[in-house]
């Protein structure tokens, strides 16, 4: 058991945990606990047994290594494991921030921990090892983490599903026939699994929201330069993507947010500084909001009914609780968008492999990058940097149209994805590109608009089909306004509670 700490290290240690322990649910504390015990709390929950001595870090460590063990086979969320590094971690003595002990997964995409292989989901990295950390692996480290495993990433996190040549598929817990979504598959599978009540994850163009929405999960993506990418990565796809987390609960994102956010030395620029804790603005209503309704998307991209069901009943729900909710859209030239969106994205990764063939000092082969990819590569190499300039304007643009757009409203609310989540190959990079990009583009096309204008966004766990299949539904807040959308998650989890919903997965 982990040795008690007087009053006075409590407090500083977790000041930011005690706001989050308001809200939902404790499960009942005891010593030796069992898996479903474990499964029962969330991080913020785990990390106030491990603080009143009722469980170790070693003891919540060795629970969730047991359960990856079990299901992983399975589901293939962990790519990356580095049990005896959180061992020795935990030994050598966590620091004791307010998520001290807790079990930690990186997604094995844009990130650095030191020591270690992130392999990108790329042939092409299967050896690429760091020799120090990202910004946000420090602070997962201060916040007292203890990292032991990478979850899977689609290669350079080009697919709105885990599947790679090198890693093979991510299943979802709730249909093992289905995908878990990506980019962020594995670290979703892993959170609905029960391995780990929440994990890091990334988002570009939906990576954090489609996968919470595939798995039942809360997932939010948060404002653009709110979570630092460095040191060694300046912006992510143009500054398309943005790091956080996926969660079962709200107040764990919440807490995620409060240790990770804010910019490191040397950024270029940052999100709007918060007002308060994020854990704080959990026990604050978000008042009587107005939001637009849409469930069409910007471009034709034929959407499903359950999602649109999903949608219109999170609508219904919304006006229960007070608010004002008429249907709504940004008026924009999608198709310059989407084709500026592609652009920038694609030079992000062809930067990536430029980067990666330097430090080899030759190119990459054939047979290291999946025909997608290249695909995708070459379009990058083949954009001018007035090209790439000119879809960087008319991406700013579009966040200008909704700047304006949202002075009329506090929260735009869409279906997460134009589909349920669909079956395992389906959106695999190994395929032509003809029949990738119409799913692709079904997963993404609600989700991408808000990397291209830096708003926050978050997919709710509110609807799941007959069948049993999770829908998530999303709602983009205005440009550094979490705090919104935090309130209003806070109380659609109160008024429909998800937290107890898990996929059965008998393994």
């Amino acid at each position: 058991m982990a040795p008690r700490l007087t009053r006075r290290a409590f407090l500083e240690t977790s000041a930011l945990a005690a706001a989050a322990l308001a809200s939902p649910r404790l499960a009942t504390a005891r010593a030796d606990l069992r898996f479903d015990e474990y499964r029962r709390h969330d991080a913020t929950a785990l990390a106030a047994l491990v603080r009143s001595g009722d469980a170790s870090p070693m003891e919540l460590l060795e629970i969730a290594i047991a359960r990856a063990e079990a299901v992983n086979p399975t589901i293939d969320a962990i790519v990356v494991e580095h049990f005896e590094l959180a061992r020795a971690a935990i030994r050598a003595g966590l620091p004791r921030g307010p998520l001290y002990g807790v079990p930690w997964l990186l997604k094995d995409l844009g990130i650095a921990l030191g020591g270690t292989i992130t392999t990108e989901g790329s042939r092409l990295f299967v050896d690429a090892r760091h020799d120090g950390d990202s910004t946000l692996v420090e602070r997962y480290r201060a916040a007292g983490l203890a990292i032991f495993g990478k979850t899977h990433s689609p290669e350079f996190g080009g697919s709105p599903s885990s599947e790679s040549a090198l890693h093979g598929r991510t299943r979802n817990p709730w249909d093992l026939g289905r995908s878990a979504g990506g980019s962020s598959g594995g670290s979703a599978a892993a959170v609905a699994a029960g391995i780990v009540p929440a994990a890091h994850a990334t988002d570009g163009g939906g990576s954090i929201r489609i996968p919470a929405s595939s798995c039942g999960l809360f997932g939010l993506k948060p404002t653009r330069g709110r979570v630092p990418l460095g040191p060694g990565i300046y912006e992510g796809w143009g500054g398309l993507s943005a790091g956080h987390c996926v969660s079962r609960s709200v107040r764990d994102s919440a807490l995620l947010l409060d240790v990770s956010q804010g910019p490191a030395l040397g950024d270029a620029y940052a999100a709007p500084t918060r007002e308060r804790p994020y854990v704080e603005e959990l026990a604050r209503e978000p008042g009587r909001l107005r939001i637009a309704l849409m469930t069409r998307p910007l471009l034709p991209v034929p959407v499903a009914p359950e999602c649109v069901e999903a949608a219109e009943q999170a609508a219904r729900l919304c006006e229960s609780l007070g608010h004002v909710v008429e249907p709504a859209a940004p008026v924009l030239d999608a198709g310059p968008l989407w084709a500026a969106f592609g652009l920038t994205s694609s030079v992000g990764v062809a930067l990536k492999v430029t980067r990666r063939e330097e430090a080899l000092g030759r190119a990459a082969t054939a047979d290291e990058l999946e025909p997608i990819t290249r695909r995708t590569v070459e379009s990058g190499r083949a954009a001018s940097g007035v090209e790439h300039a000119r879809a960087r304007d008319t991406l700013h643009a579009a966040s200008r149209v909704l700047g304006r757009f949202m002075r009329e409203y506090d929260v735009i609310l869409s279906p997460t994805m134009a589909q349920v989540p669909p079956t395992l190959g389906t959106l695999s990079l190994s395929q032509p590109y003809e029949d990738f990009i119409g799913p692709a583009s079904a997963s993404s096309v609600f989700t991408a608009l808000f990397n291209m204008t830096g708003q926050p966004a978050m997919s709710v766990p509110l609807h799941w089909t007959a069948s049993g299949l999770p829908v998530g539904v999303m709602f983009a807040g205005r440009f550094g306004d979490e705090a919104t959308l935090f309130r209003l998650a806070t109380q659609l989890e109160r008024a429909r509670p998800w937290m107890e919903r898990t996929p059965s997965l008998e393994i």
